[in-house]
């Protein structure tokens, strides 16, 4: 797994870069040794708190994590076990789901355009690719992303669709036609 670490209002030094590659070695055994996997780690620091962003995009999923601590080392071995469980909670989702498929390719990768500044209440502008898929399959996408809603091109529907998880740990499911 290849790692393109970058500090925001830190300066990553030799020794978190090492130490965040050794952390992000216990999940190589997690993925394909012969696909190229590009994690994005951004460690921010934002008054004494530290916070710690990785996000690892594959050709099938896309796991997300972020953790925020006062010790960035800490902050560092939270988000790994975070992203680990990710993986084990959701192994059989995935080998049930993408068993007899030989390449899938979900594009959740989002592209911030901060160009866009139209109105001064929208802070953020987000463009995302995706693929029709079923309700399911968004509900894993949602939990492998550790989002509160995910939008998606619902096969089922028809349409475009915004599931999201409701304050009683159920899902919720909003379609726009």
């Amino acid at each position: 797994m290849e790692l393109q670490i970058r500090g925001d209002k830190i300066t990553v030094t030799k020794a978190i870069k090492d130490y965040v590659t050794e952390k992000m070695g216990r999940l190589d055994k997690y993925f394909d040794s012969d696909k190229k996997i590009v994690a994005q780690v951004i460690i921010r620091v934002k008054n004494k708190e530290q916070k710690v962003e990785v996000t690892v995009p594959t050709n099938k999923f896309t796991l997300r994590a972020e953790e925020t601590h006062t010790d960035l080392y800490a902050a560092i071995d939270l988000v790994i076990d975070k992203l680990e469980r990710q993986i084990r909670k959701n192994k059989t989702k995935l080998d049930t789901k993408y068993k007899n498929l030989i390449q899938l390719d979900i594009n959740t990768n989002f592209e911030v355009d901060e160009n866009e500044e139209e109105d001064s209440r929208i802070v953020k502008r987000k463009t995302i690719d995706s693929k029709p898929m079923d309700e399911e399959e968004a509900i894993l996408q949602m939990e492998l992303l550790n989002h509160d809603f995910f939008v998606f091109k619902n096969v089922d529907e028809e349409c475009v669709s915004v599931m999201y998880k409701r304050r009683d740990g159920n899902f919720g499911i909003i379609n726009v036609k």
